[in-house]
């Protein structure tokens, strides 16, 4: 028999550990702690049951940390943090992370994805990890986004992930991500632009209920290159991309100047602006948002939502972490379950 969307918005979210000397730990008991303040979606932690204790005692929070499977969690949640065990013991203190760090954040991502495909949980939401630790660890992915669709991949074919940064007040995407700007330059073509594109307009439909998606695209250079003559990629590469997508029944509009496009009134005028780098596109919603920007991962299998921040090694431990951009991510990831499976 079907599940109903009621039973599919009763699972919970998989939230992971993240670093475990960073600040990750610090935020999901923040959250927990304002469940019933925020009505936050159930969720569980994946990770270290006695190392959630030991950095409740820090910080001095009057939490019950509580040792339980995927499928108690939702009974659990009202009176617990559940935290479900990976197998993957941590023993990083807060500031420090040890050798037990990588290891004990790649299991919990990868337990969470897991659950997610085998139906246990409604979205996977992931706390910061520090890339340089995995690195010295042996991990050879850029970040989360690739590693997550890589974990994605079904017999060898990987998606290709779209990362936006969410807020209610600016929804943005950069076509190329965590590369060089003389990289991104080499790998903007007109083809990845129809496909991101692409990507963005249907799942702002299916996950975030917009039934005719407006999608802003912007130029490369100044000015939109000035009809080419500060550039000419607008002409030979973006827009020959925006024909295609109008032809495909995509509400695209283009090329844009990107000095232009961020303005109150330009913002009220579309759904998402897609840049075509990273920092063009991040740099305005960290300006407007930088508290409650969620970070979004499109083209993937299933949902995933995380805090648009880091590590903050220097505040670990010390309850100063703000949890705002966790809240975020947790309740943007439970809208777009209830979302998609309407």
């Amino acid at each position: 028999m079907a599940q109903s969307s009621v039973e599919l918005r009763a699972k919970p979210l998989a939230l992971t550990l993240g670093e475990p000397a960073g600040i990750g730990p610090d935020i999901t008991i923040a959250a927990w702690l304002r469940r019933r303040e925020l009505n936050l979606p159930a969720f569980y932690l994946l990770g270290d049951e006695a190392f959630m204790a030991r950095r409740a005692k820090a910080l001095g929070a009057d939490v019950r940390i509580a040792g339980v499977d995927a499928c108690e969690a939702v009974a659990a949640f009202a009176d617990s943090l559940p935290v479900v065990a990976t197998g993957e013991p941590a023993t990083a203190e807060p500031g420090r992370p040890d050798a037990s760090s990588a290891s004990a954040a790649l299991a919990s991502i990868r337990q969470a994805v897991i659950d997610v495909r085998a139906g246990r949980a409604g979205a996977v939401v992931t706390n910061p990890i520090a890339k340089s630790v995995l690195y010295r660890a042996g991990f050879r992915h850029p970040g989360h986004t690739e590693f997550l669709a890589e974990l994605a991949a079904v017999d060898g074919r990987v998606p290709q992930p779209v990362m936006m940064l969410w807020s209610p007040r600016l929804a943005v995407v950069p076509v190329t991500i965590h590369v060089s700007l003389r990289d991104a330059l080499g790998q903007l073509t007109s083809e990845l632009i129809v496909s991101t594109v692409g990507i963005v307009a249907r799942e702002l439909k299916s996950r975030f209920g917009i039934e005719r998606p407006r999608i802003a695209i912007s130029g490369l250079n100044p000015h939109a290159g000035e009809d080419g003559s500060l550039g000419h990629e607008e002409q030979t590469v973006i827009a020959p991309a925006l024909k295609v997508l109008r032809n495909d029944g995509i509400e695209a509009r283009g090329p844009l100047p990107a000095d232009t496009m961020f303005h109150d009134a330009a913002r009220s005028s579309y759904d998402c602006a897609v840049c075509m780098y990273h920092d063009q596109a991040l740099i305005p919603i960290k300006t407007v948002a930088f508290d409650d920007a969620v970070n979004v991962t499109l083209g993937l299998p299933f949902i995933r939502t995380s805090p648009d921040h880091g590590t903050a090694f220097d505040i670990a431990g010390t309850g100063k972490a703000n949890p705002s951009s966790l809240i975020a991510a947790l309740k943007l990831a439970g809208r777009m379950a209830a979302s998609t499976h309407e």
